[in-house]
């Protein structure tokens, strides 16, 4: 399906300078580069994509990633979230409705590449379905990754998102989301040791038709309960593939953890 460049999927990744806890953390760069660099760096080496592109509402952002030599373009700033900066994005570079796009996000300049093939070999799979036109020939409206959790306090901890997914196909290792909580899903009754927890990886492939569903979709109530938007997808009916890999990379939102980060750069990069 990904032979040539133009049949690979688009890397869109949202960048803002706004940010509470970290200020301007796009433009961070003490490592030389400034982070939206290295996330740039880091999709453009999965073999599933052909054009990054980062969607901003600033021009220092702007320039500071042509200047690194990647694509960017103008959004609006008063974009509440990251799809909505996507859906625009798509429609200002002419994407075509069956163009597969991957929301990275900008803070994760770690990401491993095979997290952004995985997420776009789950909105790939090829099943119909033929109750929601606007997947196309996607058996998805959304592919995304998790990975397993062995430690117990992990899956505990509300500001790591778990899901819950059906049988895996043995043979891609791809599942469906049921559900996706803060809450240490699914629940052991009898503690029997047996429950396998995953935390979801937060990245997200969808065609471009799919994303344009979502933008008439309205905010749901598992979405405000939870504060987790990929719930509207499941609110709405609309099924979500789950990819299972391993991941140790994790996004940066504080200065401390982005000097951890700067740290572990300097040190691969010296050794």
């Amino acid at each position: 399906m990904f032979g040539k460049k133009d049949d690979k999927a688009v890397a869109i990744i949202p960048a803002r300078l706004g940010s509470t806890r970290f200020p301007r953390k796009a433009l961070a760069d003490d490592t030389g580069k400034p982070m939206v660099v290295h996330v740039c760096e880091q999709a453009a080496k999965a073999e599933s994509v052909g054009r990054v592109v980062v969607a901003t509402d600033a021009e220092e952002i702007k320039s500071a990633v042509e200047a690194h030599g990647f694509e960017a373009v103008m959004t609006d700033p008063a974009h509440t979230n990251g799809t909505s900066r996507l859906a625009e994005a798509a429609k200002v570079l002419k994407l075509k409705a069956q163009h597969i796009v991957v929301n990275v996000q900008g803070d994760e300049p770690e990401i491993e590449p095979m997290i952004i093939d995985g997420a776009i070999a789950a909105a790939c799979l090829e099943k119909q379905v033929s109750w929601c036109p606007e997947l196309g020939p996607l058996g998805a409206a959304v592919g995304t990754v998790a990975c397993p959790i062995d430690d117990l306090e992990e899956a505990k901890n509300p500001n790591i998102v778990k899901v819950v997914i059906g049988l895996i196909e043995s043979d891609q290792a791809v599942a469906q989301a049921i559900y996706f909580s803060r809450a240490p899903i699914p629940h052991d009754r009898d503690t029997t040791g047996t429950a396998r927890y995953f935390r979801h990886v937060g990245i997200y492939a969808y065609s471009v038709s799919a994303l344009i569903a979502y933008q008439s979709l309205e905010e749901s109530p598992l979405e405000r309960i939870e504060c987790l938007e990929q719930l509207r997808w499941l609110e709405n009916g609309y099924p979500i593939a789950v990819a299972i890999r391993e991941s140790t990379h994790t996004g940066i939102d504080t200065p401390v953890q982005y000097q951890a980060f700067v740290e572990r750069y300097q040190a691969k990069k010296s050794s």
